[in-house]
């Protein structure tokens, strides 16, 4: 694969330092460590490589790539495709279930299969592909994926691929101990680009609130920050619902984000977020990892993190490929700034009674057909635009899942357009066509 053509697809002109450090280390045969901060380009470092080892005449499986989440793993995927290479990749994990991930498997044949570690212990076990031909491992945020809670869960994954097979391990992270079952052996290349920090493009503020009840003072930052993107980290899912449930009744859009909830609904949030329909979400530290959405100015602590290793990640959703972020630890009487925080933060006094901010000018649209449906943006603009009267500058951004499609719509057409195609078909099909809430 020429990687200029690759680098073309995906409208770079240059690799950066560490990218081009780990291309060159991956190209071999022996195992790599690679440690980056957060942003700085990871996923492209590792897949860039990978496809020149792949051989376009083979169908077998050729890669694994190992993530922690769900949403990783479909970001992860997203990527590889963007690459315009000629081979096929799938992600798999739960959710969803895993026979329609095997008839994926059996009808595209993938080279390359990306996966959390139980969906892929399942495949594995049942032997829904034939894992003899691997030969490269890709572990992505080493570290989590790691941990001690989840090593028996990785330790049945590894042994049922090819000892053989090229490890590359990544993360911002590093962690003390990787397990011997990972077998990355004492000829393993370790990479670190982490002095090249992201905390030169941060801005950390602290904001003091009178009460140990926070919530009166993040309604007053956010609306402070307007309709800036902005993540709201918190340490509990209870908390999250909580936490939005009180910005959504004093007239916030926002949306919540955590592992307990069901994959369409967390999808809805994320795809209202990224495209501006939603400007806040409130999440916990399955946020913290692995997203990559453009354009997001602020994180906001609403709880510390316990550990400086969750505020690294969580503060590397923001000021991602050189942009600028803004950092925002709210604190009450009873606390202080963490240990780990060695510089001056500068204080914030928020405004008394500060605007609420204007609606969103996007909002997400619902349509219950997807790419198994035989359903492609191009359908979707046409139909908005047939149909609903739209014309392309009333359109965002749009994206077909397997069974259904989202479309961002501008706000003042939503009404009328929900109207106009009521009843109508879309490409001879019948379906719910609604605002995603």
């Amino acid at each position: 694969m020429d990687i200029r053509q690759l680098m073309q697809n995906m409208r770079i002109e240059a690799l950066t330092p560490m990218q081009q450090a780990a291309f060159h280390a991956c190209q071999g045969s022996h195992n790599v460590v690679l440690l980056a901060p957060t942003g700085s380009g990871k996923t492209l470092a590792y897949l860039l490589p990978l496809v020149q080892k792949l051989d376009p005449e083979s169908q077998d499986v050729q890669a694994i790539v190992l993530v922690p989440s769900r949403e990783l793993a479909l970001q992860t995927e997203m990527v590889f495709k963007q690459l315009g290479t000629p081979f096929k990749a799938m992600s798999c994990y739960g959710g969803r279930p895993a026979m329609e991930e095997h008839r994926t498997m059996n009808a595209i044949h993938p080279h390359v299969i990306i996966g959390t570690p139980g969906r892929m212990n399942d495949h594995l076990r049942k032997k829904n592909f034939d894992a003899t031909p691997v030969h490269i491992l890709v572990i992505d945020e080493f570290d989590k994926s790691l941990e001690l809670g989840f090593r028996e869960e990785m330790n049945e994954v590894l042994s049922q691929l090819p000892a053989k097979a090229q490890r590359i391990l990544l993360s911002a992270t590093d962690t003390e101990d990787i397990p011997h079952f990972v077998r990355i052996g004492t000829q393993t290349e370790r990479i670190d680009f982490r002095n090249e920090s992201v905390e030169a493009r941060l801005d950390i503020r602290q904001i003091h609130s009178l009460e140990k009840d926070k919530l009166k003072t993040l309604h007053t930052l956010l609306c402070t920050l307007g309709n800036d993107s902005t993540l709201v980290f918190v340490n509990y899912r209870e908390s999250a619902e909580r936490t939005a449930g009180y910005l959504l009744a004093n007239h916030m859009t926002c949306d919540v984000f955590h592992g307990g909830m069901e994959q369409l609904e967390r999808e809805k949030a994320l795809y209202r977020f990224r495209n501006g329909s939603c400007p806040i979400l409130v999440c916990t530290d399955l946020a913290a990892r692995g997203l990559d959405i453009q354009g997001v100015k602020n994180i906001v602590h609403y709880h510390l993190p316990q550990q400086k290793e969750t505020f690294t990640h969580r503060n590397g959703r923001t000021a991602r490929w050189q942009s600028q972020g803004t950092v925002y630890l709210i604190l009450h009487p009873e606390e202080y700034l963490p240990e780990y925080i060695l510089q001056d933060v500068p204080e914030v006094i928020l405004p008394q009674r500060p605007p609420q901010p204007s609606k969103p000018q996007w909002i997400t649209l619902y349509i219950g057909k997807g790419k198994k449906d035989k359903l492609s943006k191009t359908d979707i603009v046409g139909f908005l635009c047939k149909k609903g009267s739209l014309t392309r500058e009333d359109l965002g951004q749009i994206d077909v899942k397997d069974h259904y499609a989202f479309a961002a719509v501008r706000r003042e057409k939503v009404k009328q357009l929900l109207q106009l195609v009521r009843g109508e078909k879309i490409k001879g099909m019948k379906t719910i066509i609604e605002e995603a809430l």
